[in-house]
């Protein structure tokens, strides 16, 4: 029996950036944002940001099933946008909180994979 082990590589593994800005006027809005935020989390995304959640996927065709799983649950109302990164790029991100320079994210010890 032979074994396949697959390279992962800086440039095939990815990160996914969601960022929203949705209405939350009214009950029924705030709702919606709500189960939005939600969906992200239960999707496996952490909150990077009040309305921009990141997550980790192995190459193209997970960001791909990512992406269409994000647009079959798009609230009715506002905008979201989806971007990806390599992990390579993913680490030059320089993130300033509190006015201080914080360390580059660790990426994940173990890729889930569902």
């Amino acid at each position: 029996m032979t074994h396949t082990v697959a390279y992962l590589s800086g440039y095939r593994l990815m990160w996914i950036l969601v960022m929203f800005d949705l209405p939350t006027d009214t009950k029924p809005q705030r709702k919606a944002a709500t189960a939005f935020r939600n969906f992200l989390l239960d999707e496996g995304f952490e909150r990077s940001q009040f309305s921009v959640y990141a997550r980790f996927v192995n190459g193209k065709e997970a960001y791909a099933t990512r992406v269409n799983r994000i647009e079959r649950h798009l609230p009715d109302a506002g905008d979201v946008q989806i971007l990806n990164f390599t992990d390579r790029q993913y680490r030059d991100i320089i993130h300033f909180s509190d006015q201080g320079r914080k360390r580059a994210r660790k990426n994940p010890e173990q890729l889930v994979m569902f």
